[in-house]
């Protein structure tokens, strides 16, 4: 009869430190969309992540209108994005004849501000990165 020998291996775990990401709350976005929605030529925006929506309009009637091209602005960025291998999209400015979308994601909350033609999407853009 053959004997087999065992070999042994040892195995070392590397623990790498972890990265903390910075992540805004979302009441600081609400708080900062609260805020956006007093300036000029904002007509209103949605707020949403997995577990929740908050909407605010200036025209309640339009929700679900202003929801579906919310929800298609951001899915299409994020098709083109693939198709075009244009790598992440940081924001979207959609134009129509009298109103704009800007949407975006900020950690995993998916904002959409709707805007009269004559707003100034900068200054929203940099309150809400």
């Amino acid at each position: 009869m053959v004997k087999k020998k065992r070999s042994s291996q040892e195995v070392s775990a590397v623990v790498e430190p972890a990265t903390v990401e910075e992540t805004i709350p979302v009441n600081d976005l609400r708080a900062n969309l609260e805020e956006i929605k007093t300036y000029d030529g904002v007509v209103g925006y949605i707020l949403r992540n997995s577990s929740s929506a908050a909407i605010d309009l200036k025209d309640p009637s339009k929700i679900i209108d202003y929801a579906i091209i919310s929800s298609s602005a951001l899915d299409a960025s994020e098709e083109l994005s693939k198709v075009f291998d244009l790598g992440a999209i940081k924001d979207i400015i959609v134009e129509g004849k009298a109103i704009k979308v800007l949407s975006l994601t900020v950690d995993e909350n998916r904002i959409s501000v709707f805007l009269e033609k004559d707003a100034d999407c900068e200054k929203i853009l940099r309150k809400l990165q």
